[in-house]
């Protein structure tokens, strides 16, 4: 087993986080509050890395949320400016439109599009507060086994623990001071009712061992690779054809390269 020290990461995470904020040209950080332990440790992140007076969280309800008390508890717990805007009426007004047309929404339809209306609403919020920047809350466990929706939760300017598993999120999240009810709800897509682990078939501790030490049980480590493999379009950079015209101006960035 490796040895994770979130104290020793810190540090380097905040400076990052910092010059990442100045690259975008923002000053404010807006995150997605779910209750579960991303969100609440994004959250913490960028109260230490910009100040709590420079972070806003929005709670996105779709209808009734049971668990909502966690998301409240959470920005009461690090006293951030929050709003809470419920979805349930633009994901009602998205379906009954399909179905109007005659597009009958499938299960995926229905399952993920309250994650990219939710992103929506983040980039609204961020476009309507002074310098708002959308902050990431996915982590590494998740990503790698491709556990997100394209233009939903995979979204945002960065990701401050894109590369962190959920084991190392959670001491993450211990070391800033969080209260551990904010670290031990179980994860879940809030849409299904069902537990991540639930869906993939398999536990988060299991992906965490094997990304970190290459150890795993066959079975699952071929479900990992499968589902690794399926879904790294969610992560890379939008394609561009590359025409052969001429470019008389260099993007510095050599996105065009």
């Amino acid at each position: 087993m490796y040895d994770f020290d979130p104290k020793a990461q810190l540090p380097g995470l905040l400076d990052w986080m910092r010059a990442q904020m100045k690259n975008c040209h923002g000053t404010t950080a807006v995150v997605g509050i779910s209750g579960g332990k991303d969100s609440s440790v994004v959250a913490a992140l960028c109260c230490e890395a910009y100040g709590r007076e420079h972070v806003v969280g929005v709670l996105m309800p779709d209808g009734v949320q049971p668990d909502i008390d966690y998301s409240n508890g959470l920005v009461a717990e690090l006293g951030i400016r929050h709003y809470t805007v419920n979805i349930h009426a633009a994901v009602r007004g998205v379906l009954d439109e399909l179905e109007r047309v005659g597009i009958a929404p499938t299960r995926q339809t229905t399952v993920n599009l309250p994650s990219r209306i939710r992103m929506s609403t983040l980039y609204a919020v961020a476009q309507s507060v002074e310098s708002g920047i959308v902050v990431n809350t996915s982590n590494l466990s998740e990503d790698w086994v491709g556990y997100c929706t394209i233009y939903g939760d995979s979204a945002g300017a960065f990701s401050p623990l894109g590369m962190y598993t959920t084991e190392e999120v959670i001491a993450l999240g211990a070391a800033l001071g969080l209260p551990e009810r904010f670290l031990i709800k179980p994860p879940s897509d809030g849409l299904t009712g069902l537990t991540d682990e639930d869906n993939l078939g398999f536990t988060y501790h299991a992906v965490n061992e094997y990304v970190r030490t290459g150890v795993c049980d066959s079975e699952i480590r071929a479900q990992i690779d499968a589902k690794h493999r399926a879904s790294r379009f969610k992560f890379m950079t939008l394609p561009v054809y590359h025409n052969g015209l001429p470019m008389a101006l260099q993007d510095e960035t050599d996105y065009y390269n």
